[in-house]
């Protein structure tokens, strides 16, 4: 190729050849310096400011190869393509004071210490079902008390039978101690009945011949472990039925339906006593190896109303009674409830559990109401004879 495919350059241009006369003269036009100005003019001078991906700055929508016709166009592309080209590689800046940074959630506060305190203190059990179920057992054994006194003896033998079952069953669980529960149920309610139609001597010979019984009946099975089943099965007879007969002493009395009634008043206000005050005010322990939820304020709580409670009742609720004998029963009632209470505790603690059983929603088991009254019946039954006589 020569540079003739170019275009002739004019005559006295700079670096181009002369005119060699061959063919006729070409037309005057543009000299080579003009030309190559024309093609050299400066473009305008761009700030260095990234383009957009896709498109000429400035231009939206203009694809970013139109235009680049020249190095220098190509050189300030490059210069441009040396930053970072998408927004993740784009320096962060620091975000404001103003402006929470982001952080993990960090978990929710447990509540202040005092919630934490009466949470607790909280027996965890259904209050709503506790309530439905103490008011329809009250209504049950004031009726039958003041009613028909033998239907409140059914009563008692109802609640006998179901706690030896309960204890029984909770001994086998946890420890595989096998207490016959056949000959307890039966003397069990024989030993209800014959104090209430006996006295204590009915009373007495009931509970001997249970616990012979339960000798016997456990001969029926292999030898291994036999004194330990025996031994159970006359713990449990003298634990349950035998503390009960003690309520069938109190309502074979002429009043007995209003010492009945003391005695249950006074258990249960002793144990309202001791948790109500025990909840507000209770911070030293009684027994923290046995039952933590017991403080000795709450001791404290149960013989203040206990005491004001007997002498409410033993001055207007049994005949002969007076105010100061009743101070003295709800101090006895108050030690012995407690004490009580506390008994089933150990055992439950040895046997590992919490309730003896879930017949009473919001109550646990049948044991686990009788155990501040079993222990209750023989110290109101002593103290009223002494202060009243038998009746």
């Amino acid at each position: 190729m020569n540079d003739a495919s170019w275009g002739a350059p004019p005559r006295g241009g700079h670096g181009g050849p002369p005119d060699q006369g061959f063919g006729p003269a070409a037309p005057a036009g543009p000299t080579y310096d003009e030309r190559v100005a024309q093609q050299t003019r400066p473009m305008p001078i761009v700030p260095d400011v990234p383009a957009p991906v896709g498109g000429v700055s400035g231009m939206p929508g203009v694809p970013a190869a139109i235009g680049a016709g020249s190095q220098d166009d190509s050189e300030r592309g490059a210069a441009r393509l040396s930053g970072p080209l998408f927004r993740d590689e784009m320096p962060q800046e620091p975000m404001p004071p103003s402006e929470p940074q982001p952080s993990t959630p960090q978990p929710r506060s447990a509540g202040s210490p005092r919630k934490q305190q009466r949470e607790k203190k909280q027996a965890g059990r259904d209050l709503r079902a506790a309530i439905g179920v103490g008011v329809g057992l009250g209504a049950v054994i004031i009726a039958s008390l003041f009613v028909v006194k033998a239907v409140f003896v059914g009563v008692v033998v109802v609640a006998v039978v179901v706690g030896l079952w309960e204890l029984t069953s909770r001994l086998q669980e946890r420890k595989g101690i096998k207490a016959p529960l056949v000959p307890l149920a039966v003397g069990g309610a024989a030993m209800v009945v014959a104090g209430y139609a006996r006295g204590a001597e009915g009373a007495w010979v009931a509970m001997a011949l249970t616990a012979l019984a339960v000798l016997v009946w456990r001969m029926a099975e292999p030898p291994e472990d036999y004194l330990r089943d025996v031994t159970a099965g006359v713990f449990a007879a003298f634990y349950v039925p035998f503390l009960a007969t003690f309520v069938a002493l109190l309502l074979a009395a002429e009043d007995g339906s209003w010492r009945v009634l003391t005695f249950l008043v006074l258990t249960i206000v002793s144990d309202t006593g001791a948790y109500a005050v025990g909840w507000r005010f209770g911070t030293r322990k009684l027994a923290p190896r046995i039952s933590p939820g017991k403080t000795r304020e709450g001791l404290l709580g149960a013989v203040a109303f206990a005491m004001a409670a007997g002498a409410l009742c033993m001055e207007f609720l049994i005949d002969g009674g007076s105010w100061w004998q009743g101070l003295l029963l709800g101090l006895a009632v108050a030690v012995s409830a407690t004490l009580g209470d506390l008994g089933e505790s150990m055992i439950k603690r040895d046997l590992g559990i919490k309730d003896m059983g879930t017949l009473l929603p919001g109550h646990g088991g049948i044991m686990d109401r009788l155990d501040s009254l079993l222990p209750t019946a023989p110290v109101v039954w002593l103290l009223l004879v002494i202060f009243v006589g038998a009746g």
